[in-house]
């Protein structure tokens, strides 16, 4: 069995990583070694797999901590065949009652509910923009996966209506025992794997797999009000798994690119609006874009400084499955003229002088500064 490389050293990251340092690095690696992004690229799609496992596990506070005390024993046969990226989710779905059917299934009357066999999931990214992740929006995804294979249709066998017949590694149980330690393991049969049949007469189509590779496009619905990195799950939408196998689960993994004039901090909206320095020492009326493609106009005081915000309720971001909005948060960026014509200068240059040479008009916050500056200079 081939060594699984350390689940940090995937993502490249410590073991003391937070939550946020970890998705920053899964989505860094995604993107390099995401198949679209590499077309044919055997590595890079095993690189892909190998870093969506990683974070898979090291997301999940109570998947992390088993890994962390176990390794990849505690998702792998080491602590009971426990599965692959789902192993120790069963702390969230049925419970610790799950992982001990699993390990003494045999001597408690065999497993409560079973396990179900699917198909391999499949994972992809799609790129939408900020206003497509407000208005929520359909994507044309391509999915490279295996579909039931169209020449035995699904049954792995050459021969018409299938030919198949009892493994016989498992006697058709689909699973296969051995002892590990103080325990008594459950496994998918390697012969047959875990379907409890073999084919007599392999398709040569799938070499009796019952699927074969498929590049499908798949329309993909993202809700308004989605953020980055979340995750949409479609059902049944993964790989194929042969005869008697339900098809695995299509995950597909949310990127919400960046925005030239907004920025999004959960439901609320911020954007930086620039103010000449006369609109904001004389006060002034001013017409900002609305992230829905309208626009809102907002009143400015006079004397408003850099830095100073103006709120805009209902204005802001759509919040998931609701009808409701936050808030648009306008922040005043006082600009200076970088070229003045010859009366704007003569103008500027009263100014300073009516103002230097009279320091009680000085506001009172700014009256102090100035006299220190000018004890400073006389002092010297």
């Amino acid at each position: 069995m081939a060594t699984k490389i350390d689940y940090y050293e995937s993502l490249e990251v410590s073991r003391t990583a937070s939550g946020d340092e970890l998705k920053k690095a899964f989505r860094k690696q995604a993107m390099r070694y995401h198949p679209d992004r590499n077309p044919g690229d055997e590595t890079a799609e095993l690189k892909f797999k190998e870093i969506n496992e990683a974070y898979e596990v090291l997301k999940d506070d109570q998947k992390r901590a088993a890994y962390d005390q176990y390794g990849h024993a505690a998702f792998d046969g080491g602590m009971g065949g426990m599965g692959g990226g789902g192993g120790f989710g069963g702390f969230g779905a049925g419970g610790l009652g799950d992982i001990f059917d699993q390990m003494f299934g045999d001597m408690m009357g065999g497993r409560r509910g079973g396990g179900r066999r699917t198909g391999a999931d499949v994972q992809v990214q799609v790129e939408i923009s900020l206003t497509e992740a407000f208005s929520g929006v359909t994507k044309d995804v391509e999915v490279r996966t295996r579909v039931a294979c169209e020449s035995c249709h699904g049954s792995g066998s050459a021969d018409a209506g299938g030919g198949s017949t009892t493994c016989a590694t498992c006697h058709g149980a689909g699973k296969v025992r051995a002892q590990q330690g103080f325990f008594l393991v459950e496994r998918p049969c390697p012969t047959c794997n875990g379907s409890g049949r073999t084919v007599r007469n392999p398709c040569k189509s799938c070499q009796g797999s019952g699927t074969q590779a498929k590049t499908e496009t798949l329309k993909i619905e993202i809700p308004a009000g989605v953020e980055d990195g979340t995750r949409i799950r479609m059902a049944g939408r993964g790989e194929a798994g042969g005869e008697g196998v339900q098809p695995g689960d299509l995950y597909v993994h949310v990127a919400v690119l960046s925005h030239d004039i907004f920025q999004r901090d959960g439901a609320n909206i911020y954007c930086r609006v620039p103010l000449r320095m006369t609109q904001a020492a004389l006060g002034t009326e001013v017409e900002v874009p609305v992230i829905d493609g309208s626009r809102s106009r907002v009143r400015i005081p006079a004397g408003t400084q850099t830095g100073e915000t103006f709120r805009l309720r209902g204005k802001g971001f759509s919040v998931l499955r609701s009808s409701a909005r936050g808030d648009m948060y306008i922040q005043v960026s006082v600009e200076t003229p970088h070229h003045l014509t010859k009366r704007q200068r003569e103008l500027l240059e009263e100014f300073e002088k009516e103002a230097g040479d009279d320091h009680t008009k000085a506001s009172p916050e700014n009256s102090g500064f100035f006299a220190k500056v000018r004890d400073f200079f006389e002092g010297r």
